[in-house]
Parts: C-alpha cells; structure tokens; sequence
C-alpha cells in the first residue's frame, strides 16, 4: 500500500511539473509577443499619420484635398487609370500642371518635361518683384508692370514682372485694378506693346480713364475728352 501511494505522489509530482514547464512556456511567448509589438508600432503610426494627413497616391480623375497639390505621376495603378501623388502645399515646390493652384501661390517656373511628360511649374508665395509665368494666377494687392515674351524664366511661356500695387505705377493691360485704385493714364505701346495703364490710388479731382471700377465712396463727376491720355475721362468726385 505504501508502494502504491509513493507512485501515485511521484506520478503526481511529475505531472505538476510538466503544467508548471508548460505555463513557463505559454507565459514566455505571450510576454515576447507583447514586448515585441511596441517595436513594430513606429512604422505603423507613420504610415496612419501620413495616410490620416491625405498624404500619397491618388488615382486619375478623384479629387485633390484641399491645400495639396500634385507632384508625381505614374500610369500604373488603379487598375490602369494611372495615379498621382498628392502632398501638401509649401513654398517652392515643383508640381504637375494638373495640380490645383491653392489660394495666394503664383507659378515662376516651368519644366516642358517634368511630371513624367505632364509639364510641371514651380509654386511659391509671391513676393514684391517677381517673374511669373503667363499661366501663373496674380494674388490680391499685386499688380504687372512688365512683360517678356520670350518666355523668360518659364521655358518658353511668356512671363510678367510681378509687383506689390502702390501709388504711381505704369501697369500692363489686363493687370488687376486692387481696391482703391484707379487709372489716370494710357500708353498704346507700354509693357512691351501690350499697352500700359497709369496706376494711382483714388482721391477727388482726378481725372479717371473709361471702363474703370469706382471705389465706394465716390462718383463720377464731368467728362473731359482729353482725359486718358485722349481716351476721355471724368473727373472723380465724392459721393
């Protein structure tokens, strides 16, 4: 009987220790699988942060998120619509020509074959004194005052001479008129035969060019043909 109770004790003892190994075992791999994970974290948030941020390709035709342009292009992907990779906005930067303008960046430059064929432009803020490119869109309280049209500075498009609007310029015609402005004068052969605008902010007693935004405030007063340089104008006067 005592035999039988010291095999049973040893049978016991040993299964005891074969749980024990095997928790050992289990409780090891769980822990290295829990201590691994933090190591593979970093990647995964970077590439979250960067997709939550709108970051990467975009295929052919879906919209560009607001504030981000277009910079690459290849004709792989999306099942063969060709993709395009989209980032955010920064001062000097090269992107498609199929990249949206965001508010208040002009175009300086232009690259025929960049963007895998598309043409590309390089944007950046504007600056008092700047060539831009004839594609290029003018930001608010910015007039042209020169033109070159031999493609100067954006491989062979034309490009104008960009400047902060302030009293007394000679602008190009087309040129935005800012707020509080009006034109006093006409030159037929300024801003390279383009013709040119005399420039000056509104005050009563001028004698304002034809086709010229009033600014609140004021009216228009008698016409004097010889105003404009020819062209007539009325004097301008407070409402």
């Amino acid at each position: 009987m005592n035999g039988l109770r010291h095999r049973i004790r040893g049978r016991l003892a040993s299964l005891a220790g074969v749980v024990a190994l095997l928790t050992a075992v289990l409780t090891g791999v769980t822990a290295g699988t829990a201590n691994a994970a933090p190591a593979a974290a970093p990647a995964r948030a970077a590439v979250s942060a960067q997709a939550a941020a709108g970051i990467g390709w975009i295929c052919n035709g879906a919209p560009v998120t607001p504030g981000y342009v277009l910079t690459s292009h290849t004709n792989s992907g999306c099942n063969g619509a060709g993709m395009w990779w989209q980032t955010p906005v920064r001062d000097g930067i090269w992107t498609c020509a199929t990249s949206p303008i965001p508010a208040g960046y002009v175009l300086s430059g232009h690259n025929p074959t960049g963007c895998d064929g598309y043409d590309s432009w390089y944007m950046r803020l504007p600056v008092d004194g700047l060539w831009t490119c004839g594609t290029s869109p003018i930001p608010p309280g910015y007039v042209i005052t020169q033109h070159a049209g031999s493609g100067m500075g954006c491989a062979n498009i034309d490009a104008w001479f960009m400047q902060r609007a302030r009293d007394g310029l000679w602008v190009c015609a087309g040129s935005p008129i800012p707020p509080g402005y009006v034109t006093t004068g006409h030159n037929i052969n300024g801003c390279g035969g383009i013709g040119s605008w005399f420039e000056v902010v509104a005050r009563p007693g001028l004698l304002v060019c034809p086709n010229v935004p009033i600014p609140p405030g004021y009216r228009l007063g008698n016409y004097s043909g010889s105003g404009c340089n020819g062209l007539g104008g009325w004097y301008l006067l407070r409402s």
